[in-house]
């Protein structure tokens, strides 16, 4: 997974990134906040960030307060990441919009579960997105099925919107998924079968 770490300090990027790299995790490395925040802005931005509390120009939880926001359509998950420990600091850190608080100096063990739940996070997040896609598809085939449906009084196939004739089967099936098993009802049995299987056991 492509993962931002915005840290100016220039060993804990160094050992931020060794690891990440060395769990398979692709690295963009910024060293301030604005940096950060114009990263993220991208279409395709990384969907997880490692933000350091403490930066030039713009801190990690001003990072937070300016994303959040504009990421109504797509998933982001933030550490933060800060030598300050105090529960007052940490609940700051969440309301801003981080996901998750790592104080420093960080267990690599600890950052790796951490970076674990946020993927499981985001992966269930993205399930969830094509599961909606997906239902949004199905009711908008239930909706092409509604209405008025002009249809042939005689050979009984109908009209889209095209002014183009289907058979019934196949104008349903192709807007709902719908499989059809054809049969024989009672009044088309005495009326037609019943007529042929005479003329075939009795031919004039």
């Amino acid at each position: 997974m492509r993962i931002l770490i915005a840290e100016d300090d220039a060993i804990s990027a160094r050992v931020l990134e060794s690891a990440l790299v060395k769990w398979g995790h692709e690295v963009c490395a910024v060293t301030t906040g604005a940096a950060a925040l114009a990263a993220l802005k991208q279409a395709d931005a990384p969907q997880l960030a490692i933000l350091d509390w403490m930066m030039p120009e713009m801190d990690g939880v001003e990072v937070c307060l300016h994303i959040r926001p504009l990421l109504a359509d797509r998933a982001l998950y933030i550490i933060l990441l800060t030598a300050r420990g105090q529960k007052q600091d940490i609940v700051a850190g969440l309301e801003a919009g981080a996901d998750d608080y790592l104080v420093k100096p960080f267990d690599r063990e600890e950052l790796r579960a951490r970076l674990n739940a946020g993927i499981r996070i985001l992966n269930l997040q993205a399930e969830l997105t094509d599961r909606v896609r997906q239902l949004e598809v199905a009711l908008q085939r239930v909706h092409e099925l509604q209405g008025l449906l002009p249809i042939c009084c005689y050979c009984k196939k109908v009209r889209d919107d095209q002014n183009y004739w289907h058979e019934v089967e196949n104008y349903i099936s192709t807007r709902s998924g719908t499989i059809f098993s054809h049969g024989i009802c009672p009044d088309c049995r005495d009326r037609f079968v019943k007529a042929q299987l005479e003329e075939i056991a009795h031919p004039r």
